[in-house]
């Protein structure tokens, strides 16, 4: 229920979000089944052996934050008794409907940033400082004349 308001601890940087496309094997929705690498969470396993693994996570991603944010939501989750959302079956890059990791750096701050659940597990000083980390990240990217840019003016002068 909160993977994409917590999305800016599991993708950081402007680049995280390319890794989010179809058919790539990372997730782009946030839904749950057993054994299917397109879904955001992925039950594996049987009996003693049954885990949840949250794909959402990149390897930019700081793991303590990554997993600190994972275990707010599912106490926030066990705290208020969520119901889980009935599994998702089939391919969830093609699925119409279904809730979506941020498609960039700029939804996962907004996302953070009213995310009143991210507040009571952090602490205001806390999430205020990653916003704020991440706000810097996206002017200095926005501000960056890419080498695309560069040739796309230059075909067009």
């Amino acid at each position: 229920a909160l993977a994409r308001e917590f999305s800016l601890f599991y993708a950081p940087f402007v680049n995280s979000y390319k890794r989010y496309q179809a058919s790539s094997f990372a997730p782009t929705s946030i839904v749950w089944s057993y054994d299917n690498r397109t879904c955001g969470f992925r039950i594996i396993g049987h009996g003693p052996s049954l885990r949840v693994e949250c794909r959402i996570p990149g390897a930019d991603a700081n793991p303590y934050l990554a997993f600190a944010a994972t275990i707010a939501a599912g106490l926030h989750g066990i705290e208020n008794k969520l119901a889980l959302p009935p599994e998702f079956r089939g391919d969830a890059y093609t699925a119409k409907d279904l809730p979506r990791v941020p498609g960039n750096l700029t939804e996962a701050i907004n996302a953070l940033d009213k995310s009143q659940v991210a507040r009571e597990a952090f602490g205001d000083d806390v999430i205020e400082h990653y916003l704020h980390s991440a706000r810097l990240e996206r002017q200095s990217f926005d501000s960056a004349v890419t080498d695309w840019e560069l040739r796309r003016n230059f075909e067009r002068i």
